[in-house]
């Protein structure tokens, strides 16, 4: 069986890769699972990713948090923000296609933005919430 944190992320990944408002923003489809040696801002990557068992009974299930990194070059934090926010936008409530597990509940529970690094590299996070069942 798939793991239900790759599952869920090829999950929105997949939302995310299909939308071309986001691809524009991103100059293409600049999403990843780890970020290349060589990429140009801006970028979204996959952050930290939790899952706990959430059975019930007969029912099983998993708990997922999970972060969308958002990653800027540009001056202030209006770009990274600005798709850090689509990016919310686009997940929230979202039911994209599992394998191997069934979506109960996707859900935006937080965003942030960090300051600059010393290179200048500027970060959002979007910090999701979902609830899974495994297919048997």
């Amino acid at each position: 069986m798939t793991s239900p944190i790759l599952a869920l992320r090829a999950g929105i990944q997949g939302i995310l890769a299909q939308d071309q408002t986001l691809l524009g923003l991103l100059g293409g489809p600049q999403i990843y699972d780890e970020t290349p040696a060589v990429v140009t801002p801006p970028y979204v990557t996959f952050g930290e990713a939790k899952v706990m068992d959430w059975s019930a009974g007969y029912d099983h299930g998993h708990q997922h948090f999970l972060s969308l990194n958002v990653w800027s070059r540009q001056g202030g934090d209006a770009e990274a923000l600005g798709v850090a926010n689509w990016c919310a936008g686009l997940l929230d409530g979202a039911t994209p296609m599992l394998d191997g597990h069934r979506l109960i509940m996707l859900h935006v529970t937080m965003q942030d933005v960090a300051r600059p690094s010393k290179d200048g590299l500027r970060h959002a996070r979007v910090m999701l919430e979902a609830f899974t069942e495994p297919l048997v």
